[in-house]
């Protein structure tokens, strides 16, 4: 009994893969007739366009694997060296400190004298930036409700001058620096128009006093980081040599970068561009984790330019800037252009990340004429 239902499973089963086969190619047949109105949604690519996608997918699938072994480097890096991250901040900036089988560790602020100086210079300078759209409008009164706003607000920032940590001489030049912007702002008013003599004017009144207080928020920011990458180059102690940092600027920043410049002056000019890097980013603030992430780019890379080319700093420059250099020659000489190029200069350059060839002309607040 056993064997006749055995045989008759058998012939079932075979008379079933007859039907499906004698079946399949006319159900590929009716599958591949699509209608008319989905040829726009199925389409067919050109053979070269597959192609050509197929060999851009690479680039695409290399940055997600270098996003997976970025984690795996991170980790390497904060596991083997003391990192420094220097962040911009309107507090006068922030300092960060990793180090093996250590949290991270954030220093102290800077004190808020800082803040109140720079943000009585703010006041000051944004008063011609809002009305100079004005000048010569005596019709225009849209800056009435604004201005009349920003008064009020400088008369509560009077009221609270001498309440606040600074020293006196301090306190009386922001006292003065404040009652000038309210003079300023009145005589704007009652006038009901602006003028280009008055905003120059109160410009070039404001200008000795607003140097004053830059240089004691300066003095402010510098000493306190100063004071604190000297505790943490003797916490770090033997370690110091092999410790990374790296600070952030945009492109308005990176001259004479407050906070690179404090770190240059305990890394020294051999870890500058080495072990001492800036990063340039498109605003004032980043996160401690982007940061991270470019210093962990850049490290990595350079253990690519060592494998490939043999040189471990080759892969901070532009990989096709040589290259792209010789393209510009030949191609000048074929269009009659004079070329035009930066001096060459080697793989692993110490030299400062920002501009170091001096000419005439002045090149500090203090030689600038009010």
């Amino acid at each position: 009994m056993t064997s006749e239902r055995s045989r008759l499973g058998c012939a079932v089963l075979a008379a079933a893969v007859t039907v499906l086969a004698a079946t399949a190619p006319q159900q590929a047949h009716a599958q591949s007739q699509t209608p008319a109105y989905l040829n726009i949604i199925v389409g067919s690519p050109p053979p070269a366009e597959t192609a050509k996608q197929n060999i851009l997918a690479l680039n695409s699938a290399m940055f997600g694997l270098y996003d997976g072994s970025g984690k795996i480097f991170r980790r390497n890096i904060l596991d083997q060296h003391p990192v420094i991250l220097a962040l911009f901040s309107g507090a006068g900036g922030r300092f960060v400190l990793y180090r093996p089988g250590h949290p991270p560790l954030d220093a102290p602020s800077v004190p808020i004298a800082y803040q109140l100086l720079k943000s009585v210079g703010h006041s000051t300078m944004v008063l011609p930036v809002v009305l100079a759209p004005h000048i010569g409008k005596p019709a225009t009164q849209s800056w009435h409700g604004p201005i009349r706003t920003f008064r009020a607000q400088h008369m509560a920032a009077l009221e609270g001058v001498d309440r606040t940590d600074m020293p006196p001489e301090w306190r009386a030049e922001v006292r003065s620096i404040l009652q000038d912007n309210v003079a300023f702002i009145d005589a704007s008013l009652s006038q009901g128009a602006i003028t280009y003599d008055a905003v120059k004017d109160f410009s070039a009144k404001q200008a000795p006093r607003l140097k004053k207080i830059v240089a004691w928020a300066a003095q402010t920011q510098v000493a306190h980081w100063m004071r604190v990458m000297g505790e943490w180059k003797r916490m770090i102690g033997a370690d110091w040599d092999k410790t990374y940092a790296a600070s952030n600027t945009i492109y308005v920043a990176r001259q004479n970068n407050v906070l690179f410049s404090i770190l240059a002056q305990f890394f020294g000019p051999d870890a500058i561009n080495q072990r001492l890097i800036m990063i340039e980013t498109v605003s004032f603030t980043t996160t401690t984790d982007d940061m991270l992430d470019s210093l962990t780019r850049i490290l990595s890379d350079r253990t690519v330019g060592q494998l490939f080319f043999g040189n471990l700093y080759m892969m901070d420059y532009e990989l096709m800037g040589s290259s792209a250099r010789d393209a510009i020659v030949a191609e000048s000489q074929k269009l009659g252009v004079t070329p035009f190029l930066p001096p060459l200069v080697p793989f692993g350059s110490k030299q400062w990340p920002t501009l170091v060839t001096p000419g005439p002309g002045p090149s500090t607040l203090l030689q600038l004429s009010p």
